[in-house]
C-alpha cells in the first residue's frame, strides 16, 4: 500500500521575511524566518507564523478538496471531511486581511 501524497501550501508575509508551509490538516512542515523579523519579539513572530499557518492550511484544504472531487468523491463526503471550498478560502482571506495587525497611528503619546 502506498501513502497518498500530502497536499501542502506555502504562505509568506508581505515582506517575504516569514514563510510557512503547512498541510491541509494544519501541520506546519517548514518555517523560514529572516533574521530581521527577530527584532519584533517572540509574541509578534508567533502570531505571524500562526496566521500564515492558518492561511496555508485553508489553501491546502481547498486544493485537497479539488483533488478528491476530481477523483470522484461526492460533495457531501468532502463537506463532512471539513475541507473548505474555494469560496470559503476567499472569504477567510478577506477576514485575515481585515484583522491583520498594523498600527492605526505612528504617533506616540507624550
Amino acid at each position: 500500500m502506498t501513502t497518498p501524497p500530502v497536499t501542502t501550501v506555502t504562505r509568506t508575509n508581505r515582506g517575504a521575511t516569514i514563510a510557512v508551509c503547512a498541510t491541509d490538516q494544519g501541520l506546519p512542515v517548514e518555517i523560514r524566518v529572516d533574521r530581521q523579523e527577530l527584532r519584533y519579539g517572540a509574541a509578534a513572530l508567533a502570531d505571524e507564523i500562526m496566521r500564515l499557518c492558518r492561511q496555508a492550511t485553508l489553501e491546502a484544504g481547498a486544493l485537497r478538496r479539488e483533488e478528491l472531487a476530481e477523483a470522484g468523491i461526492a460533495t457531501d463526503v468532502l463537506d463532512r471531511l471539513g475541507l473548505p471550498t474555494r469560496d470559503q478560502v476567499v472569504t477567510q482571506e478577506t477576514h485575515f486581511e481585515e484583522r491583520e495587525t498594523a498600527p492605526t497611528s505612528w504617533l506616540r503619546p507624550v
